[in-house]
């Protein structure tokens, strides 16, 4: 598995090869984006039914003897001003998946980015105050139309160069989703931010390497 370059091509950014070289699983991907992008929704839209809507007690004329079709309320959902049949109400869209397709997902969206070379390492060491020129110059021959910047939280100065840049999208590497991995088409990253989505990906997964050995048997 090949380290991704550093933008400015000073040293390389390290990837973890279980994760950034996974093979890409496109049902995966689209079910947690599919997921993701729900869960975002805040589902406060509302309708009012006729029993909701103020007015509407007395019966608007007789009931016969008028020529006029018989009517029980005008807050009717036939009457202007009425109730809404059917109408939305306050819900939420939250769908569940799994924490291994979750992780597996993560790991799709990443080799992704490895395998096609759109990702970039920066190094957060070289700002020592916010400059959004510095970052400019940095993605001037890196980028490829829309970027999302993954950083740390310690990493302020970093985010705050980037964050002003137009078509730069910055997100801490604890909230950045499959969604957001997957749409941009230039992803940058930190070390330390590459570790922390490694960490992310690799949660409850026991490599090789850890497992116990078997005991044998005589």
């Amino acid at each position: 598995m090949a380290d991704a370059p550093m933008l400015g091509g000073k040293g390389k950014l390290k990837l973890d090869a279980d994760v950034f070289g996974a093979p890409f699983n496109g049902a995966l991907v689209h079910e947690c984006v599919v997921a993701e992008l729900a869960a975002r929704r805040r589902g406060t839209h509302a309708t009012k039914t006729r029993g909701m809507v103020r007015g509407g007690g007395a019966k608007p004329w007789r009931q016969k003897g008028t020529g006029r079709a018989r009517a029980g309320s005008s807050r009717s959902p036939l009457w202007s001003g009425g109730g809404t049949v059917f109408g939305p109400s306050p819900r939420h869209y939250i769908v569940k998946v799994n924490r291994k397709a979750r992780r597996a997902a993560l790991r799709s969206a990443l080799s992704l980015h490895a395998e096609r070379g759109s990702l970039y390492g920066v190094d957060a060491g070289a700002f020592d105050a916010p400059s959004t020129k510095q970052a400019a110059g940095l993605l001037e021959d890196a980028r490829g139309g829309a970027t999302l910047v993954v950083l740390t939280e310690d990493e302020a100065a970093v985010a705050k160069s980037f964050r002003n840049l137009q078509g730069v999208t910055v997100l801490d590497a604890e909230n950045a989703g499959v969604a957001d991995i997957v749409r941009p088409a230039t992803l940058v990253a930190s070390q330390a931010a590459v570790d922390a989505l490694v960490a992310r990906a690799k949660a409850g997964r026991r490599t090789a390497a850890a497992e116990p050995a078997a005991e044998e048997v005589s």
